[in-house]
């Protein structure tokens, strides 16, 4: 399946039914009087959050989207049926844009959660409305109203709590395999991974948590380098950040630095987020160097370091402790 994460589309509400002129004409009812039925509401333009989807690719090729028109009034003062709402699916942390204005309209985060984005016009007015006692045969009846039409952005951001970061081949594939069901693509060479893997890891009480893999980024992502620009709003809703680190790296401490530069770039406030650094590969790293990268970068923060192997498991444990200690404290 691919992994569509924006989408513009156009969302036209139903028409409202017309308004109709009509009298009633009855053997027993010899002053039936006027009897024309208002229009039905035209049909409104609702999305919906569903946990089920993990993708905006049923928008990827078709972007118009149109609800039913209102049915015209009836005789007997009968209003017309209003027209179906078109309720569309979307995944889970969608943002809803207005494309002119760049509004936010929405924010989609809970399953089921709506949001009516195009409201269906007003039924038009039937000529029994317009009797009064100076006029008892009124004539006039009104045309339905168009419904809303907007043209708008839908943005995905990803619902984990943990995300994790780092350059590319630092490890962040292995890790969320090892600690979760997920099956991400790993091989040895830049940008493996070319969308976001999420994999649920199970706390100790039994809960699910998502973890977040996201691709990763290099020096000038934020400007769309890579392909950073495409991924960085995918750690924008995340709680705790994984900064991977590969020890096997020519200069760790520069990767690092390269990764804080592109978060502050891109919105400085996602480098004030919780972090956990996370140094991988232990095993093919002597320990002693292992020790001494760990001590520079203490030197300059103050967050916890920790060094792992995804490939071989050391160090998991010690991990997922420090990961849950964190969310119970955000």
């Amino acid at each position: 399946m691919q992994f569509i994460d924006q989408a513009d589309i156009e969302v036209i509400a139903g028409k409202g039914g017309d308004g109709i002129v009509a009298f009633l004409r009855e053997k027993y009812v010899p002053a039936g009087g006027p009897a024309g039925g208002n229009g039905g509401r035209g049909g409104s333009i609702i999305l919906e959050a569903d946990e089920n989807i993990q993708t905006l690719l049923d928008f990827r090729y078709q972007h118009c989207f149109q609800a039913e028109n209102g049915k015209r009034g009836g005789p007997k003062n009968m209003t017309g049926a209003n027209g179906r709402d078109r309720v569309l699916h979307v995944p889970c942390g969608t943002i809803v844009y207005n494309t002119e204005t760049n509004e936010v309209i929405g924010d989609l985060v809970h399953h089921q959660q709506q949001l009516c984005v195009a409201k269906g016009g007003k039924g038009g007015l039937g000529n029994r409305h317009f009797l009064s006692n100076h006029n008892r045969a009124p004539e006039k009846a009104l045309p339905g109203l168009p419904g809303e039409q907007r043209h708008l952005r839908l943005e995905l951001k990803l619902l984990a709590e943990v995300g994790i970061i780092g350059l590319p081949n630092a490890g962040k594939s292995t890790l969320i395999s090892a600690l979760s069901a997920a099956k991400p693509k790993v091989a040895d060479y830049p940008f493996t991974t070319l969308v976001p893997n999420l994999g649920i890891v199970r706390k100790p009480t039994g809960d699910g948590t998502v973890f977040a893999d996201i691709p990763g980024l290099i020096a000038g992502a934020h400007e769309g380098v890579g392909l950073g620009h495409e991924f960085l709003r995918h750690v924008e809703r995340t709680k705790i950040l994984l900064h991977m680190i590969d020890l096997n790296a020519d200069d760790p401490i520069q990767d690092y630095k390269t990764i804080q530069e592109e978060l502050v770039a891109y919105k400085p406030e996602l480098a004030q987020r919780k972090q956990i650094l996370v140094l991988n590969k232990v095993d093919v790293v002597d320990s002693e160097m292992v020790t001494e990268i760990q001590s520079t970068f203490s030197q300059f923060l103050n967050i916890p370091i920790l060094s792992i192997s995804a490939v071989s498991r050391e160090g998991l444990d010690n991990l997922l402790n420090w990961v849950w200690e964190a969310l119970e404290d955000s």
